[in-house]
């Protein structure tokens, strides 16, 4: 079968009916010949802009990809949807491999995953010599750089491998996480001709960003996963030991969970892996071994209990949590501990054994540097979504983003300009006395703690002694932090306090120090999700795990969450109703649509569901009353749509259970009312020179008979605009 238009596939086999920022541009590239380089967040569908061009091109496309389960993932989902395709990995015996070398000779694949150890290997030439190669796509693209965080160096044989074909394919690359310095090596080391780059940029709205600094972390921990009971969750720690100690202590308390570091069996790392992804385990606690080969969709929240060496790997790893575009909360547990573990990691790491000494000794300065950045992340007072944008070149001029701990409470400035002064004075007496100490000595000498070192080292005698003695050393230690982060002192390679050229102005009184004190919020002020029919979400979940069990796949590769609650949205009731699903293309509709349906009509005439009221005036003031209360956990949808569906979206989270035309009119008069819709002659609303502004924009179409018309859609911001302005549409009526 030959597609030539690119939303035909979309719909066809995704279930898709727009594509995503970025998408249409990376795909329409790809189809004219030319090379491209995608950066664009975890979650953003960065796999469909390589999956769309394969299905339309003639011969085959080779996806290089690390990890053996992320292809697995990637070819059940692709399988799932009716696309011909197969992986070539280590865990496939030599007669299964063998046997997808024969399949792919005869043309019965269109997409063909490999691990690049197996891209130079005799067999694998040999079937590129009897098939079209149409495009080469190298997943995980930083990988290729020694200035990414995931560096390997079997990727560096990509080249070698393009030029045994005899024949230059499109080589596509694609990167969640790239710096300007990786973006480059990419082109670079993969030699990318004349590339379209789109960074779509890296900001995921759905995520809530913590930083927590509990004094005892994993009472912090449990009270974060008993939020989000039986919600899919990863807890990332630091090391090995710590896997075992977190998973140990959890399961002791009845939480189901799972352990997974490079220190294990590989087939108790495959059991525990299949545990966790096919929804038998809620909960898994694993080093970073376990990161870009998850493809989960229905994560839930992803905790750091040890913060990470930089700010690329945080980032990738807290991205495993909504996928589906559900809210979900990324919450790292931070201590200064922290600091110290990932400098010795970074100094007894053999990652760079292969390299000459001097690089080697570079990078291990890199390291240590990102680690700085990390650390300083982890200490931020300002927006930590607008760190992390920063920190990848998006800069922002928005002032807080609303869904961070540093944005969601009340602030106040403080002068701390005495308290500064009293530690940079100690800090400089240790030094006049040849001592040096971090930051606990420090705060032991200040607010006059009597214990062994203070006594060995005879620190009752410095003038500096007690002067903070009304203070707890934990508001101490606070006060250090801020004073690290603003540059008023530094840290050595054994987080010993050293004062810096900025400390002398606050020590002359000259320079004023300010600190911002936010009133204390736990960490349950997270977002919860959307609000859904919860009984029948419930309902449709078992039947997804049931068909999930018979197929032999996890649960998220039938269909994720956001497509049940699109389910409970739109209560389908016949499988072209179905096709209206998000994710439900043609082939999955056909093969699962009649169990949802059977589940969703059982649930209708089972109570008062088979009725809906239109809303009336009266129902305006619930309806106002319900805004005024969940504004905050309002979403946009993914994609653009029409007004008439984006306000059953925003009922839907609302939880209430009626019809919305009487809204969707209250939404479109607003739209008329400011100018960014007009009323042609005939009564269709149509767009005018403002609606660009409200993100509204309008699609030409044409029927099956071949009768043209066109709609009106308003893109996600358009929706994000309608939500500030609810409160203004609803007041009224």
């Amino acid at each position: 079968m030959t597609f030539n238009d690119k939303h035909e596939v979309l719909k066809e086999f995704f279930g898709h009916t727009e594509f995503r920022e970025g998408q249409a541009e990376l795909i329409d590239a790809v189809l004219r010949g030319s090379d491209v380089l995608g950066i664009m967040p975890t979650g953003a569908g960065k796999s469909l802009c390589y999956q769309v061009p394969a299905l339309m091109m003639t011969g085959i496309t080779i996806v290089v990809s690390p990890l053996i389960s992320l292809m697995k993932d990637q070819v059940n989902s692709l399988v799932q949807s009716g696309v011909p395709c197969a992986y070539l990995n280590s865990s496939l015996t030599a007669e299964q491999y063998s046997k997808a070398l024969q399949n792919a000779a005869a043309g019965r694949y269109k997409i063909i995953y490999a691990a690049p150890e197996r891209l130079c290997t005799q067999g694998f030439l040999e079937l590129c010599a009897k098939v079209r190669v149409s495009m080469v796509t190298v997943d995980e693209a930083h990988c290729v750089s020694q200035w990414g965080q995931d560096f390997r160096p079997s990727y560096m044989r990509i080249p070698e491998f393009l030029s045994h074909l005899g024949y230059r394919p499109i080589v596509s690359a694609f990167t969640a996480t790239a710096t300007a310095a990786v973006k480059n090596d990419i082109i670079r080391m993969l030699s990318l001709r004349s590339p379209l780059v789109k960074t779509t940029g890296f900001d995921r709205r759905n995520l809530y960003f913590g930083v927590m600094q509990p004094r005892r972390k994993y009472d912090a921990l449990k009270e974060i996963i008993l939020r989000n009971k039986d919600k899919s969750g990863i807890i990332y720690c630091s090391t090995r030991k710590h896997t075992e100690r977190i998973c140990e202590k959890l399961c002791a308390d009845g939480i189901s969970c799972t352990r997974y570091h490079a220190g294990l069996s590989d087939e108790e790392r495959i059991k525990n892996q299949d545990d966790f992804i096919f929804d038998r385990k809620s909960v898994i606690a694993a080093t970073n071994a376990f990161g870009m080969g998850i493809d989960k969709s229905n994560v839930s929240f992803v905790v750091h209990y040890d913060m990470p060496k930089n700010i690329e790997s945080y980032y990738q790893e807290a991205g495993r949590a909504g996928r589906d575009g559900s809210e979900a909360e990324c919450i790292l547990l931070y201590s200064p501990a922290d600091v110290r573990t990932n400098r010795f990691l970074i100094e007894s790491s053999n990652e760079n054994a292969g390299l000459d000494p001097e690089t080697a000794a570079m990078l291990r300065q890199r390291d240590m540097k990102r680690l700085e950045l990390m650390r300083d992340y982890a200490l931020h007072e300002g927006c930590l979504r607008e760190y992390i944008l920063d920190y990848f070149g998006e800069h922002t001029a928005a002032e807080g983003c609303g869904k961070c701990s540093n944005c969601e409470g009340k602030f106040t400035e403080q002068d701390v300009t005495v308290e500064a002064q009293k530690i940079l004075s100690c800090i400089y007496r240790l030094y006049q006395r040849k001592l040096r100490f971090g930051m606990t000595v420090t705060a032991q000498v200040l607010t006059g703690a009597d214990n062994e070192k203070i006594e060995r080292f005879g620190l009752k005698t410095l003038t500096t002694y007690g002067i903070m003695k009304d203070q707890t050393q934990v508001r101490v230690k606070a006060l250090i932090r801020h004073l690290l982060v603003k540059g008023f002192i530094s840290e050595d390679e054994h987080s010993a306090l050293t004062l810096t050229e900025r400390s002398a102005p606050v020590l002359r009184g000259e320079q004023r120090v300010t600190m911002r004190i936010r009133e204390e919020k736990k960490a349950s002020q997270a977002p919860t999700g959307t609000l859904v029919d919860k009984e029948l979400f419930e309902r449709l979940r078992r039947v997804r795990s049931e068909l999930a069990r018979t197929m032999n796949v996890p649960p998220y590769i039938i269909c994720s969450d956001q497509s049940l609650r699109d389910m409970c949205s739109k209560l389908p009731k016949s499988r072209m109703e179905m096709t209206g699903v998000s994710g439900f293309g043609k082939v999955k509709t056909e093969r699962y649509g009649d169990h949802f349906i059977a589940v969703i009509k059982e649930h209708l005439s089972s109570g008062d569901h088979s009725e809906y009221k239109y809303l009336q005036p009266e129902h305006f003031t619930s309806l106002y009353d319900a805004v005024s209360k969940n504004s905050e956990r309002l979403v946009p949808l993914g994609e653009s749509t029409t007004v008439r569906r984006f306000c059953d979206d925003i009922l839907s989270q609302l939880g209430l259970n009626i019809k919305t035309k009487t809204l969707s009119d209250a939404v479109n008069e607003w739209l008329l009312s400011e100018n960014y819709l007009c009323r042609k002659d005939n009564g269709r609303l149509d767009i005018t020179i403002l609606s660009d502004e409200a993100g509204i924009t309008k699609e030409n179409c044409v029927s099956e008979k071949g009768t043209y018309y066109y709609n009106i859609l308003i893109d996600p911001q358009g929706q994000e605009f309608i939500i500030m302005n609810l409160d203004e549409i609803l007041k009224g009526k």
